[in-house]
């Protein structure tokens, strides 16, 4: 663990996990849509082999009884090329913040060590779906720089890939795989609505 200010970073238990799911849904309420499904993911995601205990980290506020504020997550992802070989790298996401603590730099604290913990544990690379503009301070570049496009051969600003260490992505190509968990059934996130406080949605302009 280390601390700066009143912030510290740990690995997520057992024990957190309910509140962390209910801090995710308040970071990412209204923001992409009417309601959010992240939470939803986070939870699927805790539950399968391709869930990386190790890269579970929160985020939690010491002058607030250590309140997790925070938390970022990763799974394992594949690469497949033309010749059907395939190439395990991690898949970052949701990375999450509570509204009044973003701007704060607690992402950052989250992305950061969670990269050095990720190089340490031999990882080769990271590939996420995410806002350009934040995530190129941390060294993502656009996929297709690496010939990496999505599961339906597309590219876009927002899906980025990092190396861990240099050329690390050489003769890796082709199209990123993620956990189906990310995928989120309309049914299945109103039943999984049902254990949160009620909340009301609106649409918004993003």
């Amino acid at each position: 663990m280390f601390k700066v200010e009143n912030i510290t970073i740990r690995l997520e238990t057992e024990k957190d996990y309910r509140e962390t799911e209910n801090m995710v849904r308040e970071a990412f309420w209204d923001i992409y849509k009417p309601g959010c499904d992240e939470h939803l993911i986070l939870h699927k995601l805790r539950k399968v082999p391709e869930f990386i205990e190790e890269l579970d980290f929160v985020a939690c506020d010491a002058n607030e009884n250590n309140r997790i504020v925070g938390n970022i997550v990763y799974s394992g992802a594949k690469i497949i090329n033309s010749q059907d070989q395939e190439y395990t790298v991690l898949c970052l996401g949701p990375l999450s913040v509570l509204p009044r603590y973003q701007g704060r730099c607690i992402g950052s604290l989250l992305v950061n060590r969670s990269l050095q913990k990720a190089k340490i544990l031999d990882y080769k690379a990271v590939i996420l779906f995410g806002d350009p503009d934040y995530y190129h301070r941390f060294g993502l570049e656009n996929a297709k720089k690496y010939n990496i496009t999505t599961a339906q051969g597309e590219n876009s600003d927002a899906f980025m890939a990092l190396e861990l260490y240099d050329n690390s992505l050489d003769g890796i190509q082709g199209r990123f795989i993620e956990n189906p968990v990310f995928q989120v059934e309309s049914e299945e996130l109103e039943l999984f609505e049902k254990g949160f406080p009620d909340k009301e949605k609106h649409v918004t302009d993003n």
